[in-house]
């Protein structure tokens, strides 16, 4: 089943996310690679694509997980919570219906 992991920043996260988004990176392509992952990205602070210094408030992604409990657990061990990018992250199923 699909999981949505909706994740968001502390304020002034853009250092944060900047250490840790190789490692993070790197987790999500290990998804991408194994055919889970559906969608992955950040919210831009600013109505565009490259939102420079005001940087992001958070994260979404949408994967294949056995079980909620095995998404919270991938959820958790995200390097971007092990830095302190996220204030909260939740973690709930994901019904794909369109397109």
């Amino acid at each position: 089943m699909y999981y949505a992991i909706i994740s968001e920043d502390v304020e002034n996260s853009l250092s944060l996310r900047a250490s840790a988004r190789p490692a993070h990176i790197a987790r999500l392509n290990a998804l991408k690679d194994e055919g889970r992952l559906m969608v992955a990205g950040p919210h831009p602070a600013l109505d565009t694509p490259e939102p420079g210094d005001a940087g992001f408030t958070g994260s979404l992604v949408i994967a294949e997980f056995d079980s909620l409990e095995s998404a919270r657990a991938w959820a958790d061990a995200d390097p971007y919570v092990e830095a302190g990018v996220y204030q909260q992250v939740t973690v709930k199923p994901f019904k794909a219906v369109l397109p």
